[in-house]
């Protein structure tokens, strides 16, 4: 047997040996990973089990009805969840128009714009801001930036769009200060920070001799960023979108506070409202009877299967980013 022969044999005798050293322990590691991802799957689904089992009493007396209703009525028993819907998606896509753009500004700032010194102190106070508690920026709105928009911007939007067509309907009514509007910009702000952290990680990816050789090129600051970060990162930049639309459609506290908790749809958004989430922390203390009880939690089920068709569609469509891409 030649001396490389022997080599191999002895190299693939220890390898064996290892293998089978390590063999344990693989097949421990193996099975702790299975068990938590398994765990997961019960957790989801009794989860929905639960929702189903104690929604199903209101679904069995209002049917479909429940859906399509806005009457919210403790004392009849009567209660519909259209309102609730409503101001959970009108204020999500209100948010989300003006957080999106703000948050890859900010991100399209910190990577392409911002002398370095600036970037980390820039970065930190965003990352800051998005651990403050919900409550926090519920009480400041309530207290602080309810009476600004009172005062100031609610008399502006009322007084500039009176004569203009279906604008006047959508900024109409007394300045109450809290309502549609009002959590909606909350919302805005507690998004940007979750927005604007994945996008600018994301940026931070594009390799720099794409950048260069577009600058290269004689291209513009602006021309780089749609033409090479953009299309390198819109994958990254999707999934950061859909974090922070999931943060605003389960959000509590914060809109509670200053949404104005009315059982209602009103055409305008300077009006009172309230949201799935803010009706359950409302009045889940104080439901009395079946109905009432199930009425809630229904409305808890349609926030989670909101929740998971808006991630459902964020997944699809990562999917055919990612086989355009390819």
């Amino acid at each position: 047997m030649t001396d490389c022969a022997m080599n191999t044999s002895a190299a693939n005798t220890r390898r064996t040996g290892a293998s089978r050293w390590f063999a344990p322990s693989d097949k421990l590691f193996h099975g702790l990973t299975l068990s938590a991802a398994v765990f997961v799957l019960l957790l989801l689904g009794g989860v929905i089990v639960a929702l189903l089992e104690g929604a199903w009493p209101a679904f069995a007396k209002f049917g479909f009805g429940f859906l399509v209703s806005q009457s919210w009525n403790p004392v009849t028993e009567q209660f519909g969840a259209l309102a609730p819907i409503s101001g959970t998606l009108i204020t999500s896509f209100i948010a989300m128009l003006l957080g999106i753009p703000i948050s890859i500004g900010i991100a399209i700032f910190l990577t392409e714009i911002c002398p370095m010194w600036l970037r980390r102190p820039i970065g930190i106070c965003i990352e800051l801001l998005a651990g403050i508690p919900s409550i926090i920026f519920g009480i400041w709105g309530l207290f602080v930036f309810a009476p600004f928009m009172q005062r100031n911007v609610q008399p502006f939007l009322i007084d500039t769009f009176e004569d203009v067509p279906i604008l006047s309907n959508l900024f109409a009514g007394p300045p109450y200060g809290i309502g549609i509007l009002t959590a909606s910009l909350i919302l805005t702000i507690m998004v940007l920070p979750f927005i604007t952290a994945v996008t600018r990680d994301v940026f931070e990816t594009v390799p720099p001799v794409l950048k260069e050789a577009a600058y290269g090129l004689g291209s513009t600051t602006w021309e780089v960023t749609r033409y090479v970060v953009l299309p390198y990162t819109r994958v990254g930049v999707v999934g950061g979108i859909m974090l922070g639309l999931g943060r605003a459609l389960g959000e509590t506290m914060a809109v509670t506070f200053v949404i104005g908790n009315a059982h209602r749809i009103h055409a305008s958004i300077i009006g009172p409202g309230t949201t799935i989430s803010a009706t359950i922390a409302n009045e889940f203390t104080e439901a009395v009877g079946d109905i009432y009880t199930a009425s809630l939690v229904a409305l808890g089920l349609i926030l989670f299967l909101i929740t998971f068709t808006v991630l459902a569609i964020a997944r699809y469509m990562l999917m055919r980013l990612n086989k355009r891409a390819a």
